[in-house]
């Protein structure tokens, strides 16, 4: 199993489900936020940081639908209060 490098630094494991539940509430289908967080999971290497994770996600839903990037970035500002 993958971990992930959280921005303090700790490591935990690698759980697709968040990607899959950040997806939703960014707007993606479901089935559209599995495929992604299946893609991420399967080219995720041991240790890849959030920033990382956050990079490939934003560039996939972007593809597939640039509004769902804006609301995952609004998310992150308003709620979780960071940005890039």
């Amino acid at each position: 199993m993958s971990t992930v490098t959280k921005r303090d630094g700790r490591k935990e494991p690698f759980i697709a489900e968040k990607i899959v539940v950040s997806a939703v509430k960014s707007g993606a289908t479901p089935e559209v936020a599995r495929m992604i967080a299946h893609v991420i999971e399967k080219n995720a290497t041991d240790g890849v940081t959030t920033r990382e994770l956050k990079g490939k996600v934003l560039s996939m839903l972007n593809g597939k639908n640039p509004e769902w990037e804006r609301n995952w970035k609004v998310f992150d500002t308003a709620v979780k209060k960071r940005s890039e």
